[in-house]
Protein backbone atom coordinates (compact mmCIF):
# COMPACT_ATOMS: atom_id res chain seq x y z
CA UNK A 1 0.00 0.00 0.00
CA UNK A 2 1.25 3.50 -1.57
CA UNK A 3 2.03 6.16 1.37
CA UNK A 4 -0.74 8.48 1.41
CA UNK A 5 -3.40 6.77 -0.17
CA UNK A 6 -6.61 6.12 2.20
CA UNK A 7 -9.23 5.74 -0.23
CA UNK A 8 -10.48 1.93 -1.64
CA UNK A 9 -12.88 1.97 -4.59
CA UNK A 10 -15.95 -0.68 -5.16
CA UNK A 11 -17.43 -0.84 -7.90
CA UNK A 12 -21.07 -2.45 -8.52
CA UNK A 13 -22.13 -2.82 -11.90
CA UNK A 14 -26.08 -3.69 -11.68
CA UNK A 15 -28.18 -4.97 -14.53
CA UNK A 16 -29.75 -1.20 -14.55
CA UNK A 17 -27.20 1.22 -12.57
CA UNK A 18 -23.36 1.28 -12.40
CA UNK A 19 -22.04 2.27 -9.13
CA UNK A 20 -18.22 3.57 -7.66
CA UNK A 21 -18.28 3.58 -4.00
CA UNK A 22 -15.56 5.56 -2.07
CA UNK A 23 -14.40 4.31 1.16
CA UNK A 24 -12.16 5.05 3.90
CA UNK A 25 -9.96 1.96 5.33
CA UNK A 26 -11.87 1.82 8.09
CA UNK A 27 -15.23 0.70 6.05
CA UNK A 28 -16.79 4.24 6.16
CA UNK A 29 -18.31 5.46 3.21
CA UNK A 30 -17.37 8.52 1.46
CA UNK A 31 -18.95 9.44 -1.93
CA UNK A 32 -21.31 7.45 -4.36
CA UNK A 33 -21.15 8.31 -8.07
CA UNK A 34 -24.00 6.22 -9.99
CA UNK A 35 -24.69 6.05 -14.11
CA UNK A 36 -27.48 4.09 -15.47
CA UNK A 37 -26.56 0.79 -17.02
CA UNK A 38 -29.46 -0.12 -19.96
CA UNK A 39 -30.32 -3.05 -21.82
CA UNK A 40 -32.70 -4.51 -24.38
CA UNK A 41 -35.42 -6.93 -23.97
CA UNK A 42 -36.52 -8.64 -27.28
CA UNK A 43 -40.10 -10.61 -28.03
CA UNK A 44 -38.40 -13.40 -28.12
CA UNK A 45 -36.38 -13.87 -24.42
CA UNK A 46 -33.56 -12.02 -25.77
CA UNK A 47 -32.57 -9.54 -22.85
CA UNK A 48 -28.91 -8.18 -23.81
CA UNK A 49 -26.13 -5.82 -22.99
CA UNK A 50 -23.50 -3.67 -24.90
CA UNK A 51 -20.58 -4.73 -23.66
CA UNK A 52 -19.00 -1.14 -25.11
CA UNK A 53 -21.27 0.84 -23.26
CA UNK A 54 -21.05 -1.57 -19.68
CA UNK A 55 -17.63 -0.46 -19.85
CA UNK A 56 -17.84 3.19 -20.52
CA UNK A 57 -20.55 3.76 -18.34
CA UNK A 58 -18.28 2.44 -15.25
CA UNK A 59 -15.71 4.63 -16.37
CA UNK A 60 -17.78 7.18 -16.63
CA UNK A 61 -18.98 6.49 -12.90
CA UNK A 62 -15.38 6.64 -11.28
CA UNK A 63 -14.80 9.79 -13.28
CA UNK A 64 -17.50 10.94 -11.73
CA UNK A 65 -16.65 9.89 -8.23
CA UNK A 66 -13.51 11.79 -9.17
CA UNK A 67 -15.09 14.86 -9.76
CA UNK A 68 -16.49 14.63 -5.63
CA UNK A 69 -13.23 14.03 -4.20
CA UNK A 70 -10.26 15.77 -4.49
CA UNK A 71 -6.80 14.23 -5.31
CA UNK A 72 -8.60 10.73 -5.68
CA UNK A 73 -6.31 9.42 -7.87
CA UNK A 74 -3.33 10.01 -5.56
CA UNK A 75 -5.53 8.55 -2.74
CA UNK A 76 -6.74 5.37 -3.85
CA UNK A 77 -4.93 2.59 -2.74
CA UNK A 78 -6.90 -0.47 -4.44
CA UNK A 79 -9.94 -1.07 -6.74
CA UNK A 80 -12.33 -3.67 -6.61
CA UNK A 81 -15.10 -4.72 -8.84
CA UNK A 82 -18.31 -6.56 -8.86
CA UNK A 83 -21.12 -6.91 -10.79
CA UNK A 84 -24.42 -8.67 -11.79
CA UNK A 85 -24.34 -12.62 -11.98
CA UNK A 86 -24.41 -15.01 -14.71
CA UNK A 87 -24.98 -14.20 -18.47
CA UNK A 88 -22.55 -14.42 -20.99
CA UNK A 89 -19.99 -12.09 -21.88
CA UNK A 90 -18.05 -13.15 -25.19
CA UNK A 91 -14.88 -11.25 -25.57
CA UNK A 92 -12.69 -12.27 -29.60
CA UNK A 93 -9.65 -11.06 -31.64
CA UNK A 94 -7.90 -8.28 -29.63
CA UNK A 95 -10.49 -8.47 -26.77
CA UNK A 96 -13.20 -7.14 -28.55
CA UNK A 97 -16.63 -7.78 -27.90
CA UNK A 98 -18.17 -10.76 -29.94
CA UNK A 99 -21.46 -9.61 -29.96
CA UNK A 100 -24.00 -8.06 -27.03
CA UNK A 101 -23.83 -9.94 -23.87
CA UNK A 102 -26.72 -12.08 -22.94
CA UNK A 103 -27.94 -10.97 -19.37
CA UNK A 104 -29.16 -13.29 -16.22
CA UNK A 105 -32.47 -11.98 -17.47
CA UNK A 106 -32.17 -13.72 -21.18
CA UNK A 107 -34.48 -16.63 -21.23
CA UNK A 108 -33.67 -17.95 -24.85
CA UNK A 109 -31.58 -21.21 -23.36
CA UNK A 110 -35.00 -22.42 -21.77
CA UNK A 111 -35.61 -25.68 -24.12
CA UNK A 112 -32.21 -26.54 -23.64
CA UNK A 113 -32.26 -25.97 -19.61
CA UNK A 114 -34.71 -28.49 -20.67
CA UNK A 115 -32.94 -30.95 -22.69
CA UNK A 116 -29.71 -31.00 -20.08
CA UNK A 117 -32.38 -31.42 -17.10
CA UNK A 118 -33.74 -34.60 -18.33
CA UNK A 119 -30.38 -35.85 -19.02
CA UNK A 120 -28.87 -38.69 -16.48
CA UNK A 121 -25.37 -36.67 -15.55
CA UNK A 122 -27.68 -33.92 -14.51
CA UNK A 123 -27.87 -34.75 -11.17
CA UNK A 124 -24.42 -35.10 -10.51
CA UNK A 125 -23.42 -31.85 -12.14
CA UNK A 126 -26.01 -30.44 -9.36
CA UNK A 127 -24.16 -32.25 -6.63
CA UNK A 128 -20.63 -30.57 -7.89
CA UNK A 129 -21.98 -27.44 -8.45
CA UNK A 130 -24.72 -27.74 -5.68
CA UNK A 131 -26.43 -25.26 -8.54
CA UNK A 132 -29.58 -25.84 -10.00
CA UNK A 133 -29.66 -25.47 -13.86
CA UNK A 134 -31.76 -22.59 -15.25
CA UNK A 135 -31.47 -20.08 -17.91
CA UNK A 136 -29.70 -17.37 -16.22
CA UNK A 137 -26.34 -19.22 -16.23
CA UNK A 138 -23.39 -19.27 -18.51
CA UNK A 139 -23.20 -22.52 -18.82
CA UNK A 140 -26.76 -22.86 -19.70
CA UNK A 141 -26.51 -20.26 -22.65
CA UNK A 142 -23.38 -21.10 -23.90
CA UNK A 143 -24.72 -24.57 -24.62
CA UNK A 144 -27.82 -23.29 -25.90
CA UNK A 145 -25.46 -20.93 -28.45
CA UNK A 146 -23.22 -24.19 -29.14
CA UNK A 147 -26.34 -25.57 -30.50
CA UNK A 148 -28.43 -22.85 -32.32
CA UNK A 149 -25.94 -19.85 -33.20
CA UNK A 150 -22.03 -21.51 -33.00
CA UNK A 151 -21.05 -18.97 -34.34
CA UNK A 152 -21.02 -16.95 -31.76
CA UNK A 153 -18.59 -19.19 -29.68
CA UNK A 154 -16.69 -19.80 -32.87
CA UNK A 155 -15.73 -15.99 -33.11
CA UNK A 156 -15.04 -16.24 -29.12
CA UNK A 157 -11.62 -16.42 -27.46
CA UNK A 158 -13.18 -16.14 -24.05
CA UNK A 159 -16.56 -16.07 -22.13
CA UNK A 160 -16.54 -13.94 -19.08
CA UNK A 161 -18.70 -12.45 -16.69
CA UNK A 162 -20.03 -8.59 -16.54
CA UNK A 163 -17.62 -8.32 -13.51
CA UNK A 164 -15.12 -10.07 -15.22
CA UNK A 165 -15.33 -7.66 -18.78
CA UNK A 166 -15.00 -5.02 -16.63
CA UNK A 167 -11.77 -6.53 -14.98
CA UNK A 168 -10.50 -7.14 -18.40
CA UNK A 169 -10.59 -3.31 -19.48
CA UNK A 170 -8.89 -2.04 -16.27
CA UNK A 171 -5.97 -5.07 -15.86
CA UNK A 172 -6.14 -5.98 -19.42
CA UNK A 173 -5.78 -9.57 -17.67
CA UNK A 174 -8.93 -12.34 -18.91
CA UNK A 175 -10.01 -13.88 -15.36
CA UNK A 176 -13.11 -15.02 -13.64
CA UNK A 177 -13.41 -15.57 -10.02
CA UNK A 178 -13.69 -18.52 -7.63
CA UNK A 179 -17.54 -18.02 -7.33
CA UNK A 180 -18.64 -17.95 -10.56
CA UNK A 181 -16.41 -20.31 -11.71
CA UNK A 182 -16.97 -23.11 -9.56
CA UNK A 183 -21.18 -22.48 -9.42
CA UNK A 184 -21.50 -22.66 -13.44
CA UNK A 185 -18.54 -24.81 -14.24
CA UNK A 186 -16.65 -26.38 -11.23
CA UNK A 187 -17.20 -27.74 -7.70
CA UNK A 188 -18.05 -25.76 -4.87
CA UNK A 189 -15.43 -28.03 -2.58
CA UNK A 190 -12.89 -26.93 -4.94
CA UNK A 191 -13.15 -23.89 -6.32
CA UNK A 192 -11.81 -24.92 -9.67
CA UNK A 193 -13.31 -26.47 -12.98
CA UNK A 194 -14.97 -29.91 -13.20
CA UNK A 195 -14.34 -31.26 -15.91
CA UNK A 196 -17.48 -33.64 -15.18
CA UNK A 197 -19.55 -30.59 -14.97
CA UNK A 198 -18.58 -29.09 -18.42
CA UNK A 199 -18.97 -32.43 -19.92
CA UNK A 200 -22.71 -32.70 -18.64
CA UNK A 201 -23.31 -29.37 -20.26
CA UNK A 202 -22.17 -30.65 -23.40
CA UNK A 203 -19.21 -28.16 -23.66
CA UNK A 204 -16.13 -30.27 -23.35
CA UNK A 205 -15.20 -28.84 -26.79
CA UNK A 206 -15.79 -25.57 -25.49
CA UNK A 207 -13.39 -26.01 -22.75
CA UNK A 208 -10.79 -23.23 -24.14
CA UNK A 209 -13.20 -20.50 -23.45
CA UNK A 210 -13.18 -20.70 -19.84
CA UNK A 211 -10.55 -18.28 -17.91
CA UNK A 212 -8.50 -18.69 -15.52
CA UNK A 213 -9.07 -18.56 -12.26
CA UNK A 214 -8.45 -15.89 -9.25
CA UNK A 215 -8.93 -14.81 -5.82
CA UNK A 216 -9.24 -11.42 -5.09
CA UNK A 217 -7.99 -11.42 -2.01
CA UNK A 218 -4.59 -12.88 -2.85
CA UNK A 219 -3.99 -11.09 -6.18
CA UNK A 220 -4.59 -7.96 -7.35
CA UNK A 221 -3.17 -6.54 -11.15
CA UNK A 222 -2.22 -2.60 -11.77
CA UNK A 223 -4.55 -0.17 -13.72
CA UNK A 224 -3.34 0.25 -17.39
CA UNK A 225 -2.32 3.09 -18.84
CA UNK A 226 -5.36 2.94 -21.41
CA UNK A 227 -7.73 2.46 -17.87
CA UNK A 228 -6.21 5.25 -16.35
CA UNK A 229 -6.75 8.18 -18.87
CA UNK A 230 -10.77 7.28 -19.58
CA UNK A 231 -11.11 6.53 -15.56
CA UNK A 232 -8.73 9.62 -14.36
CA UNK A 233 -7.47 7.33 -12.11
CA UNK A 234 -3.79 6.20 -11.75
CA UNK A 235 -1.71 4.18 -14.00
CA UNK A 236 -0.35 0.89 -11.71
CA UNK A 237 -3.43 1.29 -8.98
CA UNK A 238 -4.00 -2.07 -7.82
CA UNK A 239 -7.01 -3.84 -8.95
CA UNK A 240 -8.82 -6.65 -7.01
CA UNK A 241 -11.47 -8.92 -8.97
CA UNK A 242 -14.62 -9.67 -6.78
CA UNK A 243 -16.73 -12.31 -6.07
CA UNK A 244 -20.46 -12.31 -7.35
CA UNK A 245 -22.40 -9.27 -6.24
CA UNK A 246 -24.96 -11.73 -4.24
CA UNK A 247 -22.56 -13.26 -2.01
CA UNK A 248 -20.44 -9.09 -2.12
CA UNK A 249 -24.20 -7.61 -0.82
CA UNK A 250 -24.30 -10.56 1.63
CA UNK A 251 -20.55 -10.15 2.74
CA UNK A 252 -21.50 -6.37 3.42
CA UNK A 253 -24.55 -6.73 4.89
CA UNK A 254 -23.26 -9.32 7.36
CA UNK A 255 -23.88 -12.92 5.91
CA UNK A 256 -20.53 -13.95 7.83
CA UNK A 257 -19.65 -13.01 10.76
CA UNK A 258 -20.88 -13.40 14.77
CA UNK A 259 -22.09 -16.53 16.70
CA UNK A 260 -24.73 -18.72 16.12
CA UNK A 261 -26.21 -20.14 12.78
CA UNK A 262 -26.79 -16.46 10.57
CA UNK A 263 -28.35 -15.56 7.40
CA UNK A 264 -28.38 -12.73 5.23
CA UNK A 265 -31.53 -11.78 3.39
CA UNK A 266 -32.11 -9.00 0.45
CA UNK A 267 -35.60 -8.39 -0.01
CA UNK A 268 -35.73 -5.95 -2.73
CA UNK A 269 -37.57 -6.08 -5.96
CA UNK A 270 -36.43 -9.65 -5.81
CA UNK A 271 -35.47 -11.85 -2.90
CA UNK A 272 -31.58 -13.41 -2.30
CA UNK A 273 -31.94 -15.20 0.92
CA UNK A 274 -28.38 -17.14 1.78
CA UNK A 275 -26.64 -18.83 4.80
CA UNK A 276 -22.72 -19.09 5.42
CA UNK A 277 -21.68 -22.58 6.29
CA UNK A 278 -18.86 -24.84 6.10
CA UNK A 279 -18.50 -26.68 2.39
CA UNK A 280 -18.47 -30.13 4.02
CA UNK A 281 -22.51 -28.76 5.85
CA UNK A 282 -23.79 -27.98 2.41
CA UNK A 283 -27.29 -29.08 2.24
CA UNK A 284 -28.34 -30.19 -1.62
CA UNK A 285 -31.73 -30.44 -1.67
CA UNK A 286 -33.90 -33.52 -3.68
CA UNK A 287 -35.49 -30.54 -6.08
CA UNK A 288 -31.93 -29.73 -7.21
CA UNK A 289 -32.63 -25.92 -6.95
CA UNK A 290 -30.35 -23.01 -5.51
CA UNK A 291 -26.99 -22.24 -5.51
CA UNK A 292 -23.79 -22.88 -3.54
CA UNK A 293 -21.19 -19.76 -3.88
CA UNK A 294 -18.18 -19.42 -2.71
CA UNK A 295 -17.41 -16.54 -0.41
CA UNK A 296 -13.47 -14.93 0.17
CA UNK A 297 -13.36 -16.66 3.16
CA UNK A 298 -10.91 -20.18 2.98
CA UNK A 299 -13.56 -23.45 3.48
CA UNK A 300 -17.13 -21.14 3.61
CA UNK A 301 -19.33 -21.08 1.10
CA UNK A 302 -23.36 -19.66 0.68
CA UNK A 303 -26.09 -21.60 0.30
CA UNK A 304 -28.29 -19.29 -2.07
CA UNK A 305 -32.16 -19.50 -2.69
CA UNK A 306 -33.52 -16.21 -5.23
CA UNK A 307 -37.04 -15.62 -5.46
CA UNK A 308 -37.89 -13.91 -8.90
CA UNK A 309 -40.37 -11.23 -7.17
CA UNK A 310 -40.03 -9.93 -3.29
CA UNK A 311 -41.14 -6.39 -3.08
CA UNK A 312 -42.73 -6.28 -6.96
CA UNK A 313 -45.62 -7.96 -4.93
CA UNK A 314 -45.93 -5.01 -3.00
CA UNK A 315 -45.77 -2.53 -5.61
CA UNK A 316 -48.70 -4.79 -7.10
CA UNK A 317 -50.99 -4.38 -4.12
CA UNK A 318 -50.41 -1.15 -3.91
CA UNK A 319 -50.93 -0.40 -7.44
CA UNK A 320 -54.39 -1.65 -7.12
CA UNK A 321 -55.41 1.05 -4.99
CA UNK A 322 -53.70 3.74 -7.12
CA UNK A 323 -55.28 2.25 -9.97
CA UNK A 324 -58.63 2.95 -8.29
CA UNK A 325 -58.10 6.09 -6.43
CA UNK A 326 -57.27 7.05 -10.10
CA UNK A 327 -60.23 6.31 -11.54
CA UNK A 328 -61.98 8.51 -8.78
CA UNK A 329 -59.87 11.37 -9.75
CA UNK A 330 -57.85 11.04 -6.34
CA UNK A 331 -53.62 11.24 -7.59
CA UNK A 332 -51.49 9.24 -4.88
CA UNK A 333 -47.79 8.71 -5.40
CA UNK A 334 -46.27 5.31 -4.32
CA UNK A 335 -44.33 6.87 -1.46
CA UNK A 336 -48.33 8.12 0.19
CA UNK A 337 -49.26 4.25 -0.44
CA UNK A 338 -45.67 2.53 1.61
CA UNK A 339 -46.66 5.52 4.09
CA UNK A 340 -50.22 3.23 4.58
CA UNK A 341 -48.30 -0.24 4.85
CA UNK A 342 -47.85 -0.31 8.71
CA UNK A 343 -51.40 1.22 9.46
CA UNK A 344 -53.10 -1.61 6.81
CA UNK A 345 -51.24 -4.54 8.76
CA UNK A 346 -51.96 -3.13 11.85
CA UNK A 347 -56.14 -3.51 10.47
CA UNK A 348 -55.68 -6.71 9.89
CA UNK A 349 -55.38 -10.19 11.22
CA UNK A 350 -52.20 -12.41 10.84
CA UNK A 351 -52.25 -15.82 9.00
CA UNK A 352 -55.60 -15.58 7.42
CA UNK A 353 -55.27 -15.90 3.90
CA UNK A 354 -52.25 -17.80 1.78
CA UNK A 355 -50.56 -15.43 -0.91
CA UNK A 356 -48.06 -16.97 -3.45
CA UNK A 357 -45.57 -14.07 -4.15
CA UNK A 358 -45.04 -15.29 -7.61
CA UNK A 359 -45.97 -12.28 -9.43
CA UNK A 360 -43.32 -12.31 -12.12
CA UNK A 361 -43.99 -12.96 -15.75
CA UNK A 362 -40.98 -15.43 -15.55
CA UNK A 363 -42.61 -17.63 -12.51
CA UNK A 364 -40.46 -18.92 -9.63
CA UNK A 365 -36.71 -20.01 -9.53
CA UNK A 366 -36.84 -20.70 -5.41
CA UNK A 367 -36.73 -23.25 -3.84
CA UNK A 368 -38.58 -24.80 -6.86
CA UNK A 369 -38.21 -23.92 -10.87
CA UNK A 370 -41.51 -23.11 -12.89
CA UNK A 371 -42.14 -20.53 -15.28
CA UNK A 372 -45.64 -21.09 -15.43
CA UNK A 373 -45.71 -20.64 -11.51
CA UNK A 374 -48.11 -17.08 -10.96
CA UNK A 375 -49.13 -15.26 -7.92
CA UNK A 376 -52.86 -15.93 -6.31
CA UNK A 377 -54.63 -15.53 -3.24
CA UNK A 378 -55.62 -18.95 -1.50
CA UNK A 379 -58.50 -18.48 1.85
CA UNK A 380 -60.55 -15.10 0.45
CA UNK A 381 -64.18 -14.66 2.13
CA UNK A 382 -67.06 -11.92 1.95
CA UNK A 383 -65.20 -10.43 5.08
CA UNK A 384 -61.99 -9.86 3.82
CA UNK A 385 -61.14 -6.06 3.06
CA UNK A 386 -58.06 -4.27 1.24
CA UNK A 387 -55.88 -4.42 4.28
CA UNK A 388 -56.37 -8.24 4.49
CA UNK A 389 -54.71 -8.71 1.29
CA UNK A 390 -52.11 -6.08 1.80
CA UNK A 391 -51.21 -8.35 4.95
CA UNK A 392 -51.38 -11.45 3.09
CA UNK A 393 -48.84 -10.50 0.60
CA UNK A 394 -45.93 -9.08 2.97
CA UNK A 395 -47.23 -12.36 4.76
CA UNK A 396 -46.55 -13.70 1.32
CA UNK A 397 -43.17 -13.11 0.99
CA UNK A 398 -42.36 -14.66 4.86
CA UNK A 399 -43.64 -18.07 3.63
CA UNK A 400 -41.71 -17.43 0.17
CA UNK A 401 -38.18 -16.57 2.77
CA UNK A 402 -39.33 -19.94 5.13
CA UNK A 403 -39.69 -22.00 2.22
CA UNK A 404 -36.41 -21.04 0.97
CA UNK A 405 -34.61 -21.17 3.96
CA UNK A 406 -35.89 -24.52 4.89
CA UNK A 407 -34.75 -26.11 1.25
CA UNK A 408 -31.12 -25.40 2.78
CA UNK A 409 -31.78 -27.48 5.62
CA UNK A 410 -33.37 -25.66 9.38
CA UNK A 411 -33.98 -22.21 9.46
CA UNK A 412 -31.40 -20.05 10.76
CA UNK A 413 -30.81 -18.65 14.12
CA UNK A 414 -30.39 -15.09 13.28
CA UNK A 415 -31.59 -13.37 10.06
CA UNK A 416 -29.78 -9.80 8.68
CA UNK A 417 -31.72 -7.90 6.11
CA UNK A 418 -30.78 -5.69 3.65
CA UNK A 419 -33.01 -3.93 0.94
CA UNK A 420 -36.59 -2.41 0.86
CA UNK A 421 -38.39 -4.44 3.24
CA UNK A 422 -35.71 -3.50 6.01
CA UNK A 423 -37.34 0.11 6.51
CA UNK A 424 -40.48 -1.41 7.17
CA UNK A 425 -41.20 -2.33 10.56
CA UNK A 426 -43.95 -4.66 10.05
CA UNK A 427 -42.62 -6.17 7.57
CA UNK A 428 -39.47 -7.31 9.40
CA UNK A 429 -41.75 -8.38 12.19
CA UNK A 430 -43.19 -11.39 9.63
CA UNK A 431 -39.84 -11.83 8.12
CA UNK A 432 -39.07 -12.31 11.98
CA UNK A 433 -41.75 -14.50 12.97
CA UNK A 434 -41.98 -16.42 9.50
CA UNK A 435 -38.25 -17.64 10.21
CA UNK A 436 -38.68 -17.97 13.88
CA UNK A 437 -35.88 -16.11 13.91
CA UNK A 438 -34.44 -12.32 15.56
CA UNK A 439 -34.10 -9.89 12.69
CA UNK A 440 -30.96 -7.49 12.46
CA UNK A 441 -30.88 -4.61 9.87
CA UNK A 442 -27.07 -3.39 8.59
CA UNK A 443 -27.08 0.14 8.31
CA UNK A 444 -24.86 -0.06 5.17
CA UNK A 445 -25.70 1.48 2.13
CA UNK A 446 -23.83 -0.15 -1.23
CA UNK A 447 -23.40 -3.63 0.59
CA UNK A 448 -22.49 -4.70 -2.80
CA UNK A 449 -19.74 -2.22 -3.63
CA UNK A 450 -18.42 -2.80 0.53
CA UNK A 451 -17.98 -6.46 -0.23
CA UNK A 452 -15.82 -5.86 -3.08
CA UNK A 453 -13.95 -3.26 -1.98
CA UNK A 454 -13.28 -5.67 1.52
CA UNK A 455 -12.04 -7.77 -0.43
CA UNK A 456 -9.31 -5.30 -2.19
CA UNK A 457 -8.83 -4.22 1.59
CA UNK A 458 -7.35 -7.86 2.78
CA UNK A 459 -5.53 -8.04 -1.20
CA UNK A 460 -3.23 -4.98 -0.15
CA UNK A 461 -2.75 -6.13 3.47
CA UNK A 462 -4.85 -3.54 5.18
CA UNK A 463 -6.35 -6.23 7.07
CA UNK A 464 -4.92 -9.76 7.84
CA UNK A 465 -7.66 -11.63 6.88
CA UNK A 466 -11.74 -11.39 6.21
CA UNK A 467 -12.69 -11.85 9.43
CA UNK A 468 -10.85 -8.74 10.77
CA UNK A 469 -11.86 -7.07 7.92
CA UNK A 470 -15.52 -7.99 8.71
CA UNK A 471 -15.28 -6.73 12.59
CA UNK A 472 -14.51 -2.88 11.44
CA UNK A 473 -16.24 -2.94 8.01
CA UNK A 474 -20.10 -4.89 9.07
CA UNK A 475 -19.96 -6.06 12.63
CA UNK A 476 -20.43 -2.10 14.15
CA UNK A 477 -23.41 -1.57 11.15
CA UNK A 478 -25.71 -4.06 12.47
CA UNK A 479 -28.88 -2.51 14.34
CA UNK A 480 -29.83 -4.32 17.82
CA UNK A 481 -31.52 -7.51 17.49
CA UNK A 482 -35.19 -7.19 16.94
CA UNK A 483 -36.90 -10.45 18.27
CA UNK A 484 -39.97 -12.81 16.71
CA UNK A 485 -43.19 -12.23 18.24
CA UNK A 486 -44.48 -15.46 19.51
CA UNK A 487 -47.99 -14.57 18.53
CA UNK A 488 -46.95 -14.44 14.84
CA UNK A 489 -44.60 -17.42 15.26
CA UNK A 490 -47.21 -19.39 16.46
CA UNK A 491 -49.81 -17.86 13.55
CA UNK A 492 -47.14 -18.16 11.03
CA UNK A 493 -46.56 -22.06 11.80
CA UNK A 494 -49.96 -22.38 11.25
CA UNK A 495 -50.19 -20.79 7.98
CA UNK A 496 -47.04 -22.54 6.31
CA UNK A 497 -48.87 -25.98 6.00
CA UNK A 498 -51.61 -24.59 4.24
CA UNK A 499 -49.22 -22.25 2.19
CA UNK A 500 -46.87 -25.17 0.95
CA UNK A 501 -49.91 -27.89 -0.27
CA UNK A 502 -51.19 -25.11 -1.90
CA UNK A 503 -48.10 -24.02 -3.61
CA UNK A 504 -47.45 -27.76 -4.60
CA UNK A 505 -51.54 -28.48 -5.90
CA UNK A 506 -51.41 -25.30 -7.65
CA UNK A 507 -49.20 -26.86 -10.37
CA UNK A 508 -51.89 -27.96 -12.58
CA UNK A 509 -53.95 -25.27 -12.56
CA UNK A 510 -50.80 -23.22 -13.27
CA UNK A 511 -49.87 -25.56 -16.47
CA UNK A 512 -54.04 -25.07 -17.61
CA UNK A 513 -53.85 -21.32 -17.09
CA UNK A 514 -50.42 -20.94 -19.16
CA UNK A 515 -52.11 -23.14 -21.92
CA UNK A 516 -55.54 -21.00 -21.75
CA UNK A 517 -53.02 -17.89 -22.60
CA UNK A 518 -51.76 -18.65 -25.44
CA UNK A 519 -53.59 -17.02 -28.07
CA UNK A 520 -55.92 -19.26 -30.54
CA UNK A 521 -54.73 -19.92 -33.73
CA UNK A 522 -56.83 -17.56 -36.38
CA UNK A 523 -57.16 -14.61 -33.45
Amino acid sequence: MMAGTDILIGIDAGTSVIKAVAFDLSGRQIAVSAVTNRYRAAGDGAVTQSLADTWADCAAALRGLGDRIDGLATRTAAIAVTAQGDGTWLVGRDNAPVADAWLWLDARAAPTVARLAAKGANRARFEATGTGLNTCQQGSQMAHMDTHDSGLLDRAEVALHCKDWLYLNLTGLRATDPSEASFTFGNFRTRAYDDAVIDALGLTHRRALLPDILDGTETTCPLTADAAAVTGLRPGTPVSLGYVDMVMTALGAGVYGGTGDVACSTVGSTGVHMRAVRWQDVHLNDEGTGYVIALPIPGIVTQVQTNMAATLNIDWVLGLAADALRDFGHEVTQKDLVARIESWLIQSRPGQIAYHPYISEAGERGPFVNAEARAGFTGLSLAHRYPDMVRAVAEGLGMAMRDCYAAMGHLPGELRLTGGAARSKGLRAILSAAIHAPVRVSAREEAGAAGAAMMAAVAIGAYPDMTSCIAEWVTPLLGKAEAPDPALVAAYDRLFPAFSAARRGLVPAWDALAAARQPVKGE
